[in-house]
């Protein structure tokens, strides 16, 4: 049944909105590999504009072993938050690198954000972002849209290296790159050595700064958890982890298991299986779960028929014989040049499922002759002022290099690729979906592999909720099923016709995320008979 103009209306704002919250930037230079959207974050800059004091979380600091929570003013976003208005906030001291005996401290902003009722639940949500690199504290707004703080407070605290901690190892040079690279043959030898030349950049700038960056990954994150919950007094909290804070969050449980009463997992991110062949699989799985949908709409086939066949064959195409085309972008003052190969389409396609009702209409003209629809929203994101300075590309880096890469050749990740996608040139399947250069890139990095053990499977039996979107390209659904064999108290949902993070696009899906929460054991689904696919656009 098609949705009414209002529902349609309030679908398209919600999904907008989850985009621009939720930044298409991810790996260095990449275009958004574990996270969303077609539109990037605004910068770190001068860490941004205040978005008010808040109250503080009592009068005096805490200090449990090397950590120390300080009540202060609420941490500084990119953008205002209207959520932060209320909230109680301070900074949680911790060493750099905790392996080291003179290790520096670093901060972290920490904000809790108000339960609604006036009588909450005891044990409240702690809110892990996605990237890696994204900053919890300016995600508060999500949290509160998406009614996470009905019953519990919810605290979010910047993991390290991002926006609102110090230092914040965020490298606007490389946003830059990615804004200018959208007129440069996506996947081409050329690109990659620019690619890394911004990547070597950022790392001796940081450097420079006196980063260790060997101490921003997972082991030493899920540390910080542990240490912010006894230096906030509480005796049980419940996780909730969104793209990349699902890695975070299963590796958290694995390492500190004590004091979570529950976690929630939205977009997943396993990382025993984290790598390049994985971001295929997901593109596979989220383009089919599209095209199908597509399939089964009368209007849609009709008019799209053999959607997939297009899509492999434009790809093909153009990465044979790339196009070169010239779009108007808000707030720039004349033409962009926009180069779209068979890569650039394959990653435009990763985020765009997103704004899935277009995506059919899209390809059929770009196979008609007509690349702009796609050109623009290829460039609209990374040219914008927002994209620049905003994501932790220390902390990206960090894990990719020392926690992916050293566990995956390049030979298991071509196999990988070419398994998802056996019709694509080899110089498409060469970079991962949104890791493009990755491997040249963690040469530059040159940070030491983490212990293999940071590889295995978590086995738990804390109660779990493994969220997934049927049009997730990013994190295919199958992790959902994947991650709960291994965890005795599982619940697996996948939510149709959502992309990637559904906890930001579906009300259904944040029904059942706070209904988890009160009870984690049988939380309420029955919303998701209640679903209709989108409508898809249809040109004449």
């Amino acid at each position: 049944m098609a949705l009414d103009r209002a529902t349609s209306r309030r679908r398209r704002t919600v999904r907008l909105r989850a985009v621009r919250r939720l930044r298409a930037a991810s790996a260095g230079v990449a275009a958004g590999a574990l996270i969303t959207g077609l539109l990037a974050m605004p910068a770190h800059a001068e860490h941004g504009t205040s978005t008010g004091t808040g109250a503080a979380i009592g009068t005096v600091g805490r200090t449990v072993g090397q950590a120390r929570f300080v009540p202060g003013p609420c941490p500084k976003t990119a953008d205002p938050v209207p959520a932060l208005g209320k909230a109680r906030c301070g900074t949680l001291t911790v060493p750099e690198n905790r392996a080291r005996r003179n290790s520096r401290t670093i901060t972290l902003g920490v904000a809790v954000l108000r339960a609604a009722t006036s009588t909450p639940k005891p044990d409240p949500v702690v809110w892990l972002a996605g990237g890696p690199g994204d900053d919890a504290v300016g995600e508060a707004q999500m949290a509160i849209d998406g009614g996470l703080n009905r019953d519990r407070d919810v605290i979010l605290m910047s993991q390290r290296g991002t926006y609102a901690a110090d230092p914040a190892l965020t490298c606007p040079n490389i946003d830059e790159f990615n804004a200018g690279a959208v007129g440069l043959v996506y996947d081409a030898p050329s690109t990659g050595r620019l690619h890394v030349k911004a990547t070597r950049t950022c790392r001796e700038q940081l450097v420079s700064r006196g980063a260790d960056l060997s101490a921003y990954n997972d082991t030493e994150s899920a540390a910080d958890y542990a240490d912010l919950r006894k230096a906030l007094g509480i005796g049980q909290w419940n996780v909730f982890g969104i793209s990349y804070g699902t890695h975070l969050a299963l590796i958290y449980m694995r390492q500190h298991p004590q004091g979570i009463r529950s976690v929630g997992i939205d977009g997943i991110l396993p990382p025993s299986r984290a790598g390049s062949a994985l971001t295929w699989s997901s593109a596979r799985q989220g383009f089919d779960g599209l095209f199908k949908a597509c399939a089964r709409q009368p209007a849609c086939n009709r008019r799209y028929p053999h959607l997939s066949a297009t899509f492999d064959r434009l790809v093909r195409r153009l990465e044979a014989h790339p196009v070169t085309t010239t779009v108007t972008v808000p707030g720039r003052p004349g033409p962009v040049k926009v180069v779209l190969d068979g890569g650039a389409l394959v990653n435009w396609m990763t985020s765009a499922t997103h704004v899935a009702p277009g995506v059919p209409r899209s390809l059929d003209e770009l196979d008609h002759g007509r690349p702009q629809r796609i050109a623009e929203q290829w460039a609209g994101g990374k040219l914008s002022p927002q994209a620049i300075g905003r994501t932790a590309h220390g902390l990206a880096y960090g894990v990719f290099c020392s926690e992916w890469v050293p566990y995956e050749s390049r030979a298991e990740a071509i196999r990988g690729g070419r398994a998802a996608f056996p019709s694509f040139p080899r110089s498409v399947l060469a970079q991962a979906p949104q890791l493009t250069f990755l491997r040249p890139d963690c040469r530059v990095w040159n940070v030491p592999a983490a212990p293999r053990s940071i590889r295995k499977v978590t086995r738990s039996n804390i109660p779990t909720l493994a969220l997934s979107g049927g049009f997730d390209s990013q994190t295919g659904a199958a992790n959902g099923p994947y991650v709960a064999r291994t965890l005795s108290r599982a619940t697996v949902v996948t939510v149709p016709y959502e992309p990637h993070v559904v906890f930001a696009t579906s009300r259904c899906a944040q029904e059942i995320t706070t209904s988890f929460f009160n009870n984690p054991t049988a939380p309420k689904t029955a919303c998701l008979t209640t679903l209709k696919p989108p409508r898809f656009e249809t040109a004449p």
